[in-house]
Order: C-alpha cells, then structure tokens, then sequence
C-alpha cells in the first residue's frame, strides 16, 4: 500500500496537475487549496467537493498538523512553541508583536550542521529537513494556538534555510500565493550563515524576499572560528555574491551581527566591518549575544555596544540594536533548538 503523502507539500501547479490526471476538473485544486488554508481538520470538511474527490483524497494524503507540545510566554509577551513532527522529532518557533502586527520566527530543519560556535540550535547536529509543507505548518500552528494573523516571516530558527534550498524555495511560493495564505514576498525574510552558491540561486529567483546574512565579523580568521561556513566561502567570496544580489535585485541586505565579549566587539572589529561595508546597500543589525547553555561566550559591555554602534553610524551606514524578545523563556536570536522529542504514546 502506497504511504500518505502531507498535502500541504504540494503547489498550487502540483495539485492542479494530480487533480487532472486523476480524472477531475482543474477548478477543484484551487478549493483543495482554499481549504487548506482555511486550516481544515479533515477533507470531509471541504463542504463543497464531491464525495468521490475526498474519497480519493483521504486514500492518498493526509492533512499534516504539527502536535502543541509546549508553549511558553515571555514577560515581553513574546510565545515560543514547540511543534511536534509526524516522525516524533520537534522543532520551536517563535512568536513577536510589533506595533506593525505579528511576526514569527520559523525553523527549516530539525537540527542544524552548520556548527557556529555561539549557537544553540546546531547540538547535536541535523537530524533531517523539514518538508515545505512542515514549514508552512509552523505558521499555520502559531496562528490557530495563538488567534492571531502572521503578518511577517523570517526564516531564521532551527537549521540554516539554503541548506534546505528546494522546499524552501517551495514553502515561498506557496505561502505567498493568493489562494492560500497570502502572504507578501516584500513580509518575508531568509537568513542564511553564508552559502554562497545558493545566493546566487536565490538571487536569480527574483521572488522579491528579504535576505539576512549572518556576518558575526568582519576578519575572516575571527568569522572562521565563530563560523565554519567562512572556511568554505570566505568573506571575499561571500561578499561577490552579496553584491551580486544587490547589484541584480535593488534589494538592500541586512547584515546581522551578534556581539561577543572581547571576541568581535572591539573598535578594530567595527573599523573592519565599515570598510567591509561602507558604500553597499545594507543595514546592520546588531545583536547583543544571548546566553547559552553550555556556551562559555559573553555579551559585550553596553559601552562596547554603543561604541561599536557609533562607529558604524558614523560612518554612514545604517545600523539598529535588535530590540531583545524572548530570551528569558530562551526564545531569542541564537537559542533556539531541538531539546525535546515527542514521547511514544503522543500522537499527531
């Protein structure tokens, strides 16, 4: 017997084409969608679809929806989940007010292999990708247990999203179309450590989404112990594909930046990251560092931030302070990670 496959891993253009092959009107892939993302329990409440289409639907797919295992609130009012996954692994997002609406934080894999040394969601290593479908559902999630609307994304939690390139590129697509959830390119955010090749890719995809990359520094030595990544692609090679992406997108690059006692925050650190800089379109997002479990790092005094903050101000480029959301309940930049797993009698 053939196994279930998540509907939710399917475009639009995909459920169209299985919608005809299987013998039915092309029309009724667009209300599969529609009740998708109406967030649907079951198939038979797809009101409007005949018996025989949910019939065949409910003998092929099945709606993936990620079990609630726990959920925390900060005392900014931030909300971290944790998902549970169809095969008991888990994975935590992160939910923020803004003035502007809600925003969340989305993970793309289960684990990370990236191994910066500052960072909580690579212990342990990467478990495997997430789904396109998975993706979407962290949103979808956040939204029902939560009662609210998801107006912004950054895919900027557990794992690296260029690692995950293909149902990242998938969960964009369908996430931003008009049928589903409809949630604007220009909302969206993806942060990657510095896969160059896969800048280029993106680039060239023109989808109008916003890229973070994470520098951490300036010094390639001092990026390389922080970074593995920086060993594979250095920052000169890091920053022809960033100014590819400027240069073929008009899209400005937000470079974060977490700041690390007596490691990468001094004045010599903010000097070499404005000549690295300087003349690009960009914005820097410094990050005070968060602490770890199990990480001997630091944050930077607040007179080296506001030091290393004038500096960058100075000299022309823009530069704000992440405002710090949620790491009493270890919700914030750098915290997130795989640190529970879903008990055998659990289901989903």
């Amino acid at each position: 017997m053939m196994e279930k496959k998540n509907i939710k891993d399917l475009t639009m253009e995909e459920l169209e084409e299985i919608v005809v092959q299987n013998g039915f009107p092309k029309f009724r892939a667009t209300q599969i969608f529609k009740w998708i993302y109406k967030d649907v329990e079951s198939f038979e409440n797809m009101k409007n679809l005949p018996k025989k289409i949910i019939e065949f639907l409910k003998e092929n797919y099945y709606i993936g929806r990620s079990l609630l295992i726990e959920k925390q609130q900060s005392k900014d009012g931030t909300i971290k989940l944790l998902l549970g996954l169809h095969d008991k692994s888990a994975v935590e997002c992160v939910l923020m007010k803004y003035k502007h609406g809600y925003s969340i934080c989305i993970s793309s894999q289960v684990g990370c292999r990236m191994n910066c040394s500052f960072c909580a969601s690579t212990e342990g290593g990467l478990v495997r990708s997430l789904s396109s479908g998975e993706i979407i559902e962290e949103v979808m999630a956040t939204e029902r247990e939560n009662g609210v609307k998801i107006s912004n994304i950054v895919v900027m939690g557990i794992g690296e999203p260029f690692d995950n390139y293909d149902e990242l590129m998938k969960f964009l697509r369908i996430i931003n179309h008009k049928e589903g959830m409809n949630i604007g390119m220009r909302h969206i955010t993806i942060s990657t450590s510095g896969i160059v090749p896969k800048i280029y890719s993106f680039t060239d995809e023109n989808l109008q989404c916003n890229l973070a990359i994470s520098l951490h520094s300036a010094i390639d030595e001092v990026r390389s112990s922080l970074m593995p990544i920086n060993r594979k692609y250095n920052i000169e090679e890091l920053m022809k594909a960033c100014d590819y992406y400027i240069n073929k997108t008009n899209r400005r690059i937000t470079f974060e930046y977490a700041l690390i006692r007596d490691i990468n925050d001094r004045k010599d650190d903010a000097k070499a990251l404005v000549k690295l800089l300087k003349g690009k379109l960009c914005h820097v997002n410094l990050i005070p560092i968060n602490p770890v479990e199990g990480k001997v790092y630091e944050r930077s005094e607040h007179c080296s931030i506001e030091e290393f903050k004038k500096i960058i101000e100075e000299s022309g480029i823009q530069v704000t302070l992440r405002r710090e959301l949620g790491s009493d309940i270890q919700g914030a930049c750098g915290q997130l990670r795989k640190n529970h797993f879903i008990e055998e009698n659990d289901k989903i």
